[in-house]
């Protein structure tokens, strides 16, 4: 993502009126490479020093914390709790920011400390300096042997990463520019010759200033009008022009990249979205994109293993379908059993093959029946009746494992549709002790150092534009819960039609609910479920009352038999807005 220098200058200069002076009431570490401080003021500072999205702002979204903080987390507490922020700066072109903290020594002295934010992809880090420059902790040491040129280790004096040889935007001019586009003397294409030579300027913007000079963003250099392409750089690359936070989205509305302007090279490929704020859209653009991959790595073992039981169920399931499709043809066994009876006297014991009339024809055709040389003539009659038996009595037993397969199958896709849906560690913990309960994966040793067991977590809550609360089920405990304990049993009940999905319960206790409130429940139903790219989704609607859990059925699975049925699509954006309503 284009979170370059030019960007990263934009924030900032949107940052300083709510950080300078604030102080520090509160230091988190959801993750491994994120902080969070907690200002006075109830706003929050994201700094990320992650490798694929290092990024700084306040933010409004929720994190779950560890149950013991780490130790950067406890170092950062004891130096930086109770700060104010002097100062934030930026070195010129450069994507790292400084922000000066006015805090405390151990003996109670003032003194100033340093929270320098590197946002420089796989070399980010965040690293905090005392007073005289040294390093106190970084969240990436760096030895040595891991770099040559820099070392960033408790002790070392800090210094900035080595600067680029290039040319700061902001400080070259029109005449330089010119001498700059004049020595170019062979093809070169522009934005290609935009990152060789200025610092701080992303592919993406390199790319849209040579669409925005010559309507291409392959253009070569010896083609263009150079004097008028250094007047056209000495304006753009002066940055001059007010910063406007866009969010480019794709298909289906999906987050795919931002900038400080408008980005016209994709034409309508690709939809615009304006922020009023540079923190509202990272907020947005990284907020969801975040949890899933925080999500997708945490639940990589257990994903795993559900897909290899479903993918082995599915596996076994079509083999019993074959067995079972050869058991239903079975009776021609009777039928040669028959004929080896009838011609027993013509058969001599080692006899491998018999030739007879079949009477089960209408045309009396003559047949030709293999036998067991190595059995008798009765034993082989014998042989056709107990392999006609055998094969009946496998349509019975098959019949009975494909259905307990099938409904395994069943429950072993719904289990991956919820960890799609997980949230946080909690809803993964609940989803892998319903597994443990089913005997699908091992317990865990909890004598291991596991943490204190967490309380249940709860279902996702809104409210309707007619302010009905609804909830939503995050996976099959949830579910068992929401709709056959916790719900009234005048509340209505919704469930997507034939897909694996959340239960979701309009509270009314009765009430009459209106058309609205129905349809918005019914797309929450259809947006947390298999069906949720789907269009014109069915969704079924009924009183809680008409549940049913069958005896001995699986964790989430309810039968009903009174039910109305309402068509939606599912709209991502809704439930951002029924949880304002709360």
């Amino acid at each position: 993502m284009p979170f370059d220098a030019v960007f990263l200058s934009a924030v900032v200069k949107e940052l300083e009126p709510t950080l300078l002076g604030a102080r520090i009431e509160k230091i988190q570490q959801p993750s491994r490479d994120t902080v969070l401080l907690l200002l006075r003021g109830r706003e929050r500072l994201l700094l990320s020093a992650n490798v694929n999205r290092p990024r700084i702002h306040l933010t409004q979204a929720s994190f779950e914390n560890p149950s013991q903080p780490p130790m950067f987390c406890m170092l950062l507490r004891k130096h930086l709790a109770g700060g104010r922020i002097s100062a934030i700066r930026q070195p010129p072109a450069e994507r790292s920011i400084d922000l000066c903290l006015e805090c405390t020594d151990e003996m109670g002295v003032p003194c100033e400390k340093h929270l320098i934010l590197e946002l420089m992809g796989r070399n980010s880090n965040l690293i905090l300096t005392g007073p005289d420059g040294r390093i106190i902790d970084c969240l990436r040491r760096v030895d040595f042997e891991m770099s040559e040129k820099r070392q960033v280790l408790p002790g070392l004096f800090y210094h900035e990463a080595p600067r680029q040889d290039k040319h700061i935007p902001q400080q070259t001019d029109f005449q330089t520019l010119s001498a700059l586009l004049d020595a170019v003397n062979s093809p070169k294409k522009l934005d290609k010759w935009l990152l060789d030579t200025f610092a701080g300027i992303s592919p993406l913007i390199a790319r849209e200033l040579s669409f925005g000079f010559c309507g291409e963003t392959d253009a070569d250099i010896m083609t263009l009008d150079k004097a008028a392409l250094a007047e056209y750089l000495s304006e753009k690359l002066s940055f001059s022009e007010a910063f406007q936070p866009t969010m480019l989205l794709r298909e289906e509305e999906r987050p795919s990249d931002f900038s400080y302007r408008p980005i016209l090279q994709y034409g309508s490929c690709m939809l615009s979205r304006r922020y009023e704020s540079f923190c509202a859209l990272l907020d947005a653009f990284y907020t969801e994109t975040d949890r899933a991959d925080r999500m997708r790595q945490k639940s990589q073992m257990l994903r795993k293993t559900v897909t290899t039981l479903y993918e082995r169920t599915n596996r076994k399931l079509a083999i019993q379908q074959r067995e079972l499709e050869s058991a239903l043809d079975r009776e021609h066994l009777r039928r040669l059993g028959d004929i080896v009876t009838a011609n027993l006297h013509t058969i001599r014991r080692g006899q491998t093959l018999l030739r007879a009339v079949d009477f089960y024809d209408a045309n009396m055709s003559e047949i030709e029946v293999s036998l067991k040389p190595e059995l008798s003539p009765q034993q082989n009659a014998a042989k056709f009746y107990k392999d006609y038996a055998k094969a009946k009595h496998a349509e019975k037993i098959l019949a009975q494992q494909i259905a307990f397969g099938e409904t395994e199958a069943s429950y072993l896709a719904g289990v991956l549709e919820e960890l799609d849906r997980a949230e946080n560690e909690r809803d993964l913990s609940e989803i892998r002790a319903e597994l443990e309960d089913g005997g699908y994966v091992r317990p865990t040793d909890r004598r291991k150092g596991k943490p204190m067991k967490q309380a249940p977590s709860k279902p996702m809550e809104f409210f309707s534009s007619d302010g009905f609360r609804i909830l939503v089920g995050k996976n099959n405990r949830q579910n068992d819960q929401l709709s056959l304990k916790s719900a009234h049993k005048n509340d209505i009940w919704l469930h997507v039609q034939k897909f694996h999905g959340a239960h979701t319960v309009i509270e009314c206790a009765g009430a009459q609910v209106p058309d609205e409130t129905i349809t918005e429940a019914a797309m929450l139903a259809a947006l947390y479920s298999e069906a949720k790219g789907s269009q014109n989704v069915p969704v079924d609607v009924t009183p809680v009352r008409f549940l049913k859990k069958p005896n001995g059925a699986k964790p989430g699975m309810v039968i009903y038999d009174r039910y109305r049925t309402v068509l939606v699509t599912p709209d991502a954006s809704l439930p951002e807005k029924l949880r304002s309503k709360k």
